[in-house]
């Protein structure tokens, strides 16, 4: 039995965000570059508040930007 995760369509969402980079998204989401660079990676899961506004900065609903990935 494999570990469940939690994927994110972080990256493609900034690249479509005129090519938004991390700092910019920390500073609106109100978190340090690191902590984007980590839930980007798949290092570091968000609180449901911070995945929120994450959300909230792409104009998406959360399950856009973030899915639960079963591994069963």
């Amino acid at each position: 039995m494999g570990k469940d995760a939690i994927i994110n369509q972080i990256r493609n969402l900034r690249f479509h965000h005129n090519e938004m980079t991390q700092q910019q998204l920390a500073e609106q989401a109100g978190v340090t570059r690191q902590t984007i660079v980590s839930i980007e990676k798949g290092n570091y899961s968000p609180s449901l508040e911070l995945a929120f506004r994450i959300a909230r900065v792409f104009g998406k609903p959360l399950e856009e930007v973030f899915q639960y990935e079963d591994k069963q």
